[in-house]
């Protein structure tokens, strides 16, 4: 563990590092009047985080839709855990791997409480198609792409932050059609398509202004 790097930015350790292809980064950030009330939005802010049932909701609608499935690929309304899948709608033609939708599985959701901070952090890898037969990645990306979706309280302040690393457009699949849309969809998120909506979501995260969250 690098602790000196740990206490300097909490969390960074849970990024996977970029090796190959583009990254992305959207932060945001929220400074409460004392660490008691950050402390308290804090526990919402993860509920949220992990609630992917809600995310188009968080970001306003302007974002894919995305949906929490278990392992099996069975639609299911909790939080998120390790193992899951989440199926993704994304404006646009759909992958015909992944019967209209782009899928993701959740590697790791990992915590961390340091002295004056606190981490919760969840790593999603483009994935096959759960409900098929075919080992194909059903995404626009290889699956050497990461998405780390990451809230930290450091005080007062509160983080909520999406890290995209080694994103590959899906280019080499046994369908030639998806070879076509996975290269024109994944070009867009590679100059920046996809920034947009996922500062949307951690704008949403952050929202102190609407109503109450029921915990």
């Amino acid at each position: 563990m690098e602790t000196n790097k740990l206490t300097n930015d909490p969390g960074a350790s849970h990024v996977p590092p970029q090796q190959i292809g583009s990254e992305m980064n959207a932060v945001e950030k929220i400074e409460l009047s004392s660490e008691a009330e950050a402390v308290h939005f804090f526990n919402i802010v993860k509920e949220r985080l992990l609630d992917v049932n809600r995310w188009r909701q968080l970001a306003g609608g302007v974002m894919s839709d995305f949906f929490l499935t278990d392992g099996a690929g069975n639609p299911v309304q909790r939080k998120a855990t390790g193992g899951d899948h989440i199926r993704i709608d994304i404006p646009g033609p759909g992958s015909l791997a992944g019967e209209g939708y782009d899928w993701v599985t959740i590697e790791e959701i990992k915590s961390e409480m340091l002295d004056d901070a606190e981490v919760l952090s969840m790593t999603a890898r483009p994935s096959a198609n759960p409900l098929g037969d075919s080992k194909d990645t059903a995404h626009f990306l290889t699956d050497q792409a990461t998405s780390t979706f990451q809230v930290k309280r450091i005080g007062h302040t509160i983080y909520a932050e999406e890290h995209g690393r080694n994103e590959v457009p899906n280019t080499d699949t046994d369908l030639s059609l998806d070879n076509v849309r996975n290269t024109f969809v994944g070009w867009g998120a590679k100059i920046g398509f996809s920034y947009p909506q996922w500062k949307a979501l951690v704008e949403g995260l952050l929202n102190n202004n609407r109503k109450p969250d029921k915990l």
